[in-house]
C-alpha cells in the first residue's frame, strides 16, 4: 500500500509582514502548477492555514477539481509578523540559526526538528487515510526541507543535491514539486523540487 505525496511550495508572495497573499506572478505560478497536476489522479489537497498556501492550493484546486482541507501541521517552521517588532533581519537572523541547530527553540515557532516530525506525521496520518491515492500538499519551502532531512539519511538527499543539508535554503523554490511516496511504514524519495511546468 503506497501514497503518492506532491509537496507544493506555495507561489511568490507579496512583500510584507504577517500573512501575505500571492504576488500576481505567484498567481501565475499557481495556475500552471494546477494545470500540469490536472492529469494526476488527485484524491485530495492538505494545505497550510497561512493565506499564500490556502490561495495556491485552491487555484491549483479549480484546475484539478479536487476539494481542499487545510492542517495546522503545514504551517512554516516560523512567519515573520508573528513576533510583535521583530525586523526582517531579526528574523532572518533567527531562521538561519534554526536552520544550523535544528534542536533550537526560536521564541516563535517551532524547531527545524520539529517542524519536520509535524509534518511527517500529517503526512503518515494522510497516507493510513488515502491508501493507493494521490494527495496534494500545499505548503512552505522550510517546512518541506525540514520534513525531507528528519525522514531522509544525508547519503540520500546529496544523491538529490550535492551539499543538501547547508544548501537546504535555496532548493525549494516556489510552486517547485516535490514527490514522495510513503509505502509500507517508509518515506520514498521520487524527485526534488521539480519547476519544468513553470517554464
Amino acid at each position: 500500500m503506497s501514497t503518492q505525496f506532491y509537496l507544493v511550495r506555495h507561489g511568490i508572495k507579496e512583500k510584507g509582514i504577517h500573512d501575505v497573499a500571492l504576488a500576481p506572478e505567484g498567481v501565475r505560478q499557481a495556475r500552471k502548477t494546477g494545470s500540469y497536476l490536472r492529469a494526476k489522479p488527485i484524491r485530495k489537497i492538505v494545505s497550510s492555514p497561512l493565506l499564500r498556501a490556502k490561495q495556491t492550493a485552491q487555484l491549483i484546486a479549480e484546475a484539478v477539481g479536487a476539494p481542499v482541507t487545510e492542517n495546522i501541521r503545514l504551517r512554516e517552521r516560523a512567519n515573520w509578523g508573528d513576533l510583535p517588532g521583530q525586523t526582517f533581519e531579526q528574523f532572518v537572523e533567527m531562521w538561519e540559526r534554526c536552520t544550523r541547530d535544528r534542536d533550537f527553540i526560536p521564541p516563535v515557532g517551532d524547531s527545524a526538528r520539529k517542524a519536520g516530525e509535524r509534518m511527517a506525521s500529517c503526512l503518515q496520518e494522510l497516507a493510513a487515510e488515502h491508501p493507493q491515492e494521490s494527495l496534494i500538499i500545499v505548503t512552505h519551502g522550510g517546512l518541506i526541507t525540514d520534513f525531507l532531512v528528519n525522514v531522509f539519511m544525508e547519503e540520500q538527499l546529496n544523491e538529490r543535491h550535492p551539499d543538501f543539508v547547508n544548501e537546504q535554503s535555496q532548493l525549494i523554490p516556489e510552486c517547485s514539486i516535490t514527490n514522495v511516496v510513503y509505502q509500507d511504514g517508509i518515506f520514498h524519495f521520487a524527485r526534488l523540487a521539480d519547476v519544468a511546468h513553470l517554464l
